[in-house]
C-alpha cells in the first residue's frame, strides 16, 4: 500500500505554539523533494507533548498542504486504547490516508494485551493502520507471533519496525505470510531491511536529506545494490549524529541550522548544544547540506 521514503515529520514551534507557516513550508519542501509519504504527529513530531487539539491541527495542516500529492499517515498512537481510537477517528475525519500507532508504552501490556489494543482500534475505525514496534521507547516488544495475529486484521496493513533486529524481522515476515507490509524505523539499517523484503522506511533523516534517503530506497526498489550500498554508507555519520541524543532533539537542531524553522522543543526535551551540535553541523556540510545557522 505504501513504499519507499516516508518522512517522519518534525513539528516546528514558535513561542510555545505550532509554527504553521514553517510546517507548511517543510511539507512543501518534502513533496518537492519527491518523498513517497509523510507522517505528521509521530514521535519525531513530539506527539507526546501535543495537546489533542494540537495533534489534530498538525494532521489537518499536513492533509491540507499535501493535497493528495503523497499519502499522509497520521500518528495516532497512545498507551490508552480509548485515546488511540479517538485520535484515529479524528485522523480519518481530517482526511488522512492511514494511521501509525505506537505500541502501548509504560503500561507494559502482555502480548495478548498488545494484540487486543491494536485490534480494538482497527475494529473501531475503518482506516488503514500501521503498527509501530520500538522497544527502546515502549519497554515492550511486539513479538513475531503477535505480528502474525495482527496481520489477519483486515485494516492493519503494515508495521514500522525500529528494532534493527534482522533475525526478528525475518521471523515476523514469516509469521505474516505476505499479509502485512514492513517499513524500517531505523535509518541506519534500511538497506538490509529492504533486502529482506521491506517496503521502505519511515525516516528521520529524510527531514533534512530526503534526496539521500530517496536514492537509497529507489536503488533498493530497482535492485541496484551497489548504488544502495553507496547511499547507505554516505549517510553513516548523519545517521549516527541524528540519534546522539533522543529523537527529535538533533533533527530539530539540524532543521534550524538549515534555516527552515526555530530550534524550539517542548520540555522535557532541551535543544542540542556543545560538541554534539558542532559535530552534526560538520556532518551536514560534509553531506552537501548548506547551513544558514550554526
Amino acid at each position: 500500500m505504501f513504499h519507499g521514503t516516508i518522512t517522519a515529520l518534525v513539528t516546528p514551534f514558535k513561542h510555545g505554539s505550532i509554527d504553521e507557516e514553517a510546517f507548511r513550508a517543510h511539507l512543501e519542501r518534502q513533496v518537492a523533494a519527491g518523498v513517497d509519504g509523510v507522517v505528521p504527529a509521530g514521535t519525531t513530531g513530539e506527539a507526546a507533548t501535543l495537546s489533542f487539539e494540537e495533534h489534530k491541527q498538525v494532521i489537518r495542516i499536513a492533509v491540507e498542504q499535501v493535497a493528495g500529492r503523497v499519502p499522509v499517515i497520521a500518528g495516532t498512537g497512545s498507551n490508552n486504547t480509548a485515546e488511540s481510537i479517538e485520535l484515529t477517528a479524528a485522523a480519518k475525519a481530517l482526511g488522512a490516508d492511514a494511521a501509525l500507532l505506537i505500541s502501548p508504552y509504560y503500561n507494559k501490556p502482555t502480548q495478548d494485551g498488545i494484540y487486543h489494543h491494536y485490534k480494538a482500534v482497527a475494529d473501531a475505525v475503518h482506516l488503514p493502520q500501521i503498527i509501530y514496534n520500538v522497544p527502546g521507547r515502549t519497554n515492550s516488544n511486539i513479538l513475531p507471533a503477535t505480528v502474525g495475529r495482527l496481520a489477519a486484521v483486515s485494516n492493519i496493513v503494515g508495521i514500522k519496525d525500529a528494532t534493527a533486529n534482522m533475525e526478528q524481522l525475518v521471523q515476523s515476515m514469516a509469521a505474516c505470510d505476505g499479509q502485512m507490509e514492513f517499513y524500517s524505523g531505523d535509518d541506519a539499517t534500511v538497506m538490509p531491511f529492504m533486502a529482506l523484503g521491506g517496503h521502505g522506511v519511515i525516516s528521520v533523516i529524510a527531514n533534512i536529506a530526503p534526496a539521500q534517503m530517496l536514492a537509497l530506497t529507489q536503488a533498493m526498489e530497482s535492485g541496484d545494490f551497489a548504488a544502495a550500498r553507496t547511499a547507505q554508507f554516505a549517510m553513516q555519520a548523519l545517521n549516527r549524529l541524528l540519534f546522539v541524543e533522543a529523537n527529535p532533539i538533533p533533527v530539530k537542531a539540524a532543521c534550524h541550522m538549515l534555516g527552515w524553522m526555530g530550534a524550539e522543543l517542548r520540555l522535557p526535551l532541551l535543544p542540542l548544544a556543545g560538541d554534539a551540535r558542532a559535530q552534526l553541523a560538520a556532518a551536514m556540510q560534509e553531506a552537501g547540506l548548506e547551513l544558514a545557522n550554526r
